[in-house]
């Protein structure tokens, strides 16, 4: 099997493993923007703001870190146990700081003290599971890591539609439920997922020898905290949009504006699902004959990809809209969507342009690249708001993820040259973008958009054809 089957394969399944649980996630945003009014919505993404920070913060980038190092590591045990027991440690000390400063940090974060303990109490069982979940993928369990996977979202989903649509309508239960606060409802079911997914995962926690090995601890945190960092600017990268709103435009316009931008999870679950599968494949691929020119054909194909879902999204937007977020008063941030989905393949292309500073352990200066990032977010965000609204934030996250982008090319062509072929990425992308404004430009024209979509299919056909073929004889 070629090394480019091989990726194929394995980005297939654990991309499966993580399309079809945002597949299954996916299906609550009609129930969530039909059953809460925008201002409840914005109340549901403030919550997941958090979460996403803590969960960076409470794995301080040991994910990576365990990926880098366990790879070629003589003693994987020592490996695997050094941070299960790092990561549990923290855990732990954290969950005393929350008991010590409870009513405190509530009202830090703006969080009823029912949501903020509900809060904690995911954060914590997702982040002792962190360990066990990289040892399935670095070990290639990947059928046990896609039965838990799939069980938490599906814990979730059923949970979701029990508490905000099957109890409304049927009427059962309803002396301990209470209608007027139906946000709760999605944090409790995310709690009992969690849970779900600690018990599945409880049998790793004593798979191997506990062993604390100091040096081995001081070289994850060496690598991983660089990561952790640059964890924590992403979260501000794709979130801070999300918390400033509501304080500069109110909660109404902030949900309308985090509605509309579910609509740009597809490309999100494509980019989670490369992600899922490369990073591993990059660091156990890094030794292979000429790496390098692997990795400029895998980035190719994700352009590839990447640019016709966006054009596939763009052109028929109206009726992806109607089907993913049927409640009309959201509908008030539609344009966004184009802006948003070219962002979120800009960031798609720094992820898999990140493999030069893992793969060289300067994981530093991915630190700072997405530090870099994080005060362009903070600083348009304040100056584009104001002046044009929630279209300044979608801006701001094109910017600054074209930055990191362009930042991080020019770094690793330095430090770790990849014989990308610009021209072809260059021009998908600049096609992608002017056939979706045409279609944005036209929305409802299906007969115009559906050509947009075939031309574009035609052109990748016609340029790439001989190397697809190439690949598929291997």
């Amino acid at each position: 099997m070629s090394v480019l089957n091989k990726f194929v394969k394995d980005t297939g399944i654990y991309g499966l493993a993580t399309v079809l649980p945002r597949l299954m996630n996916f299906l609550l945003v009609p129930l969530h923007t039909t059953e809460l009014a925008t201002s409840g919505y914005s109340d549901n993404t403030t919550f997941y703001i958090y979460a996403a920070f803590l969960n960076v913060l409470l794995s301080f980038g040991m994910e990576t870190a365990f990926f880098r190092f366990f790879t070629h590591a003589s003693e994987k045990n020592k490996v695997y146990s050094t941070t299960f027991i790092s990561i549990t440690s923290f855990t732990i000390l954290f969950l005393v700081g929350i008991v010590a400063f409870n009513e405190s940090l509530a009202s830090l974060v703006n969080l009823n003290q029912k949501y903020f303990n509900l809060l904690i109490g995911v954060v914590l069982l997702d982040a002792l599971v962190v360990a066990p979940f990289a040892y399935l993928r670095a070990t290639g369990k990947t059928k046990t890591f896609s039965i838990i996977k799939l069980s938490n979202v599906a814990t979730y989903v059923l949970l979701n539609y029990f508490f905000l649509w099957f109890i409304p309508t049927f009427k059962i239960g309803t002396s301990f439920y209470d209608p007027t606060d139906l946000v709760q409802y999605i944090f409790i079911s995310n709690l009992a997922a969690s849970v779900v997914t600690f018990l599945f995962l409880t049998p790793y926690f004593f798979k191997v020898k506990m062993s604390f090995d100091l040096q081995i601890f001081k070289n994850l945190m060496s690598y991983g905290w660089p990561v952790m960092v640059a964890g924590l600017a992403y979260v501000i990268n794709e979130n801070f949009d999300k918390w400033l709103l509501p304080e500069l435009l109110g909660k109404d316009i902030n949900g309308a504006y985090a509605g509309c931008y579910k609509i740009a999870v597809f490309m999100t679950i494509f980019i989670q699902a490369f992600r899922i599968g490369a990073e591993p494949f990059f660091f156990s691929h890094s030794k292979s004959e000429n790496p390098q020119q692997t990795y400029a054909t895998i980035m190719k194909y994700f352009v590839v990809f990447g640019s016709v879902l966006m054009v596939f999204v763009v052109s028929y937007l109206d009726i992806i809209t109607s089907l993913v977020v049927p409640n009309e008063t959201y509908w008030v941030a539609i344009g966004i969507v184009p802006i948003i989905l070219l962002a979120n393949l800009f960031l798609g292309i720094y992820f898999n342009l990140a493999l030069w500073y893992k793969l060289t352990d300067r994981t530093r200066i991915g630190m700072y690249i997405s530090i870099l990032g994080a005060v362009i977010t903070i600083g348009l965000n304040y100056m584009l708001i104001p002046k044009i609204g929630f279209m300044g934030s979608a801006w701001t996250t094109l910017i600054a993820y074209g930055v990191m982008m362009i930042v991080s090319y020019l770094l690793g062509r330095k430090h770790y040259p990849v014989p990308y072929n610009l021209v072809r990425i260059g021009l998908y992308l600049l096609l992608a973008s002017g056939l979706s404004y045409v279609a944005m430009e036209n929305r409802g024209n299906y007969y115009l958009t559906t050509g947009l979509v075939f031309i574009f299919l035609i052109i990748i056909g016609l340029l790439e054809r001989k190397e697809l073929q190439q690949i598929l004889k291997r």
